[in-house]
């Protein structure tokens, strides 16, 4: 089955600085795919040239089969999209706002339908600048489901929400998906990513440094697990001497913080001394690694690698 995003080969400079550098991926019906990356890594760069809104130096984007370089009206009827800023008149409506972005579509959903989908029938005639946060990012996903498009880029969707507001645009994320819809999301939240993506591709100075499922990519790298661990009196340092697997060694008062290559064999030797010497465990946490360990531990050797720098910061 065709993909319903293809990039491939795409190359964008801004002068001296390569934003994207044969960048390459594919994302799936009915798949959600995080392009994931540090500032400047050239994310937002990739999603506007996906849109048109900037034209790439070389390279191939398809959406739903259709050359988006060459056929970009065609695409853009296809395609919804929300940006990091929502740049909309002060004092126009929702209900005014839908209806408008409706007209520029050759087929359009109703204004009622979108603000009941996206729970804003009583703001539906509020003026934009009385909005909350959340109001307006549900605003603006509204407005990109307007021409009911079987793709949606999203970039930075939750950025500046609070907890709660973030928690229901994650269940409005999980519907499209559901809905059978292909979405694509930029993100800073790495536990977002974690909770949302099928899979992701990590992006570091305009370039593809991994692609694939999270947990794949968060067991691929060999980052230990680490070990958390409180015991009712303080630990002498030579308790962990000589135990296989502990590294990163890290003790506070009672608390010690470590990570293992082989937890279960480690933790079966620590409690035996803990029991020799008459020490008792308060908690014990045992957490693997996070996709946000692995964009750093990726990133970082990029940087540090030759020829990994590729002329300063990126747009």
């Amino acid at each position: 089955m065709s993909p319903q995003v293809h990039v491939h080969d795409l190359w964008k400079a801004y002068g001296a600085v390569q934003a994207a550098c044969g960048v390459t991926f594919d994302v799936a019906r009915g798949e959600i795919f995080g392009l994931l990356g540090p500032n400047g890594a050239g994310k937002t760069t990739t999603v506007e040239c996906m849109l048109g809104l900037r034209q790439p130096d070389r390279g191939v984007v398809q959406i739903g089969g259709i050359d988006a370089r060459q056929h970009p009206r065609d695409m853009q009827q296809r395609i919804g999209a929300t940006l990091q800023t929502n740049a909309l008149q002060e004092n126009i409506t929702p209900r005014e706002a839908l209806r408008l972005f409706g007209s520029f579509y050759r087929e359009a959903e109703e204004a009622g339908v979108l603000l009941q989908r996206f729970a804003l029938e009583e703001q539906a005639d509020a003026a934009f600048r009385t909005l909350s946060g959340g109001q307006r990012r549900r605003l603006a996903l509204a407005l990109a489901f307007v021409n009911r498009p079987g793709v949606v880029l999203l970039d930075e969707p939750t950025t500046g929400l609070d907890p709660s507001s973030r928690r229901d645009l994650h269940r409005r994320i999980l519907d499209m998906k559901a809905e059978g819809r292909t979405v694509l999301l930029t993100t800073h939240y790495m536990e977002e990513a974690e909770t949302l993506c099928d899979r992701v591709a990590i992006m570091h100075r305009g370039r593809l440094v991994a692609e694939g499922a999270p947990r794949d990519l968060m067991g691929s790298l060999g980052t230990a697990p680490s070990v958390r661990l409180e015991t009712s009196d303080p630990l002498p340092p030579e308790t962990f001497a000589e135990i296989e697997g502990v590294r990163d060694l890290e003790q506070t008062g009672c608390t010690v913080r470590f990570r293992s290559e082989q937890v279960q064999g480690t933790l079966s030797e620590l409690t035996k001394r803990l029991e020799t010497a008459g020490v008792g465990i308060v908690e014990l946490h045992v957490r693997r690694a996070t996709l946000e360990e692995v964009l750093i531990e990726l990133t970082q050797e990029e940087s540090d690698a030759p020829g990994g720098s590729h002329g300063g910061p990126l747009a």
